[in-house]
Parts: structure tokens; C-alpha cells; sequence
């Protein structure tokens, strides 16, 4: 028998109660990123905000943010 596949997304966040949801994805990508520089990029810890931000942010945006952090150009509080 194939093993059951279990999918899951961000929970609620009270921060975020409108069904618009670019705000609640560009904080989790902000929170995985400020974790993994307390935590280090090996850090278990920081993996629930990655599965958050991946299942609201569009790859688009990722790549951009990713790009945008890597040129020293990203607009957020890092």
C-alpha cells in the first residue's frame, strides 16, 4: 500500500483575519529568515516558518526576495 500523503498550509494568525493573505506571507518569509540568523541555517527550529511562507508566497515573489537579500536591496526589517 502507498503511504498517505498528509497536506497541509499556514494555520490562522490573527494578525492577518482578511482573506488578502500577501501580508501574512511576507511576514513569515521575514520571521524564517530572522530565526535562521539567531539560529543558524542548520536550525530544525526555523522549518515550520519555511513551510509557512512556501505555501503562501508565490515562487515569484521568493525568487525576487531571495535576489532583492542576496544584492543588499530587500525592503524588509531583517
Amino acid at each position: 500500500m502507498e503511504d498517505e500523503i498528509e497536506l497541509k498550509t499556514a494555520p490562522a494568525d490573527f494578525r492577518f483575519p482578511t482573506t488578502n493573505q500577501t501580508r501574512h506571507c511576507f511576514t513569515r518569509y521575514i520571521e524564517f529568515h530572522r530565526c535562521t540568523i539567531a539560529k543558524g541555517d542548520e536550525s530544525n527550529d526555523c522549518e515550520r516558518f519555511a513551510k509557512y511562507y512556501r505555501a503562501l508566497c508565490p515562487g515569484e515573489w521568493v525568487e525576487k526576495w531571495n535576489e532583492q537579500r542576496e544584492n543588499g536591496t530587500f525592503p524588509g526589517p531583517l
